[in-house]
């Protein structure tokens, strides 16, 4: 079978649904760096990114995996750990003067109260400006945890005024 020569082969990450690349432009034009969220079976990462003619530059970068070495001793996927995750990135870009950001949610369907909301909101209590309709968070209830258990509970404020105090 031969193409035609006007055929344009859509772009790899198109094709394999793993990029829109006209979201992607639309988040690149604002010219303000980028919250970037990104969820797996285990751990929550969340990076700052930078645009640059060269290729993405990576600013910050937190993953959940991390909570476990400040003393969270639940798992590191749920909500209280995305908004702990979210809190730590905070800070992170508020010490290298990263004050406004944008989210980048990828191609992850936008749920209200979801995991990535409550990693935004992390971020935004801990200092960052960041775009966002307050009726799309999740409630402080889900945020601490209290759907899960009295520990989590508990544990997530210990944690949350570790993060706070440093």
């Amino acid at each position: 079978m031969k193409l035609s020569p006007t055929y344009k082969m859509p772009f790899k990450r198109r094709r394999l649904e793993k990029t829109d690349y006209r979201k992607r432009l639309k988040l690149v034009s604002s010219s303000k760096p980028r919250l970037v969220v990104r969820k797996s079976l285990r751990y929550i990462t969340t990076q700052i990114i930078g645009f640059d003619k060269k290729g993405d530059k990576s600013l910050a970068g937190v993953t959940s995996k991390e909570l476990k070495k400040i003393g969270w001793k639940f798992a590191c996927d749920n909500l209280p750990a995305a908004y702990l995750t979210g809190l730590l990135i905070g800070k992170r870009a508020m010490k290298k003067k990263i004050n406004e950001v944008i989210l980048d949610a990828g191609l992850y369907p936008s749920t209200k109260g979801n995991r990535i909301y409550a990693a935004a909101k992390g971020a935004i209590d801990a200092g960052l400006k960041l775009p966002i309709g307050e009726e799309i968070l999740p409630s402080e209830d889900r945020i601490k945890g209290k759907h899960i258990s009295n520990d989590v509970e508990k544990e997530f404020e210990k944690i949350k005024q570790k993060i706070l105090s440093d």
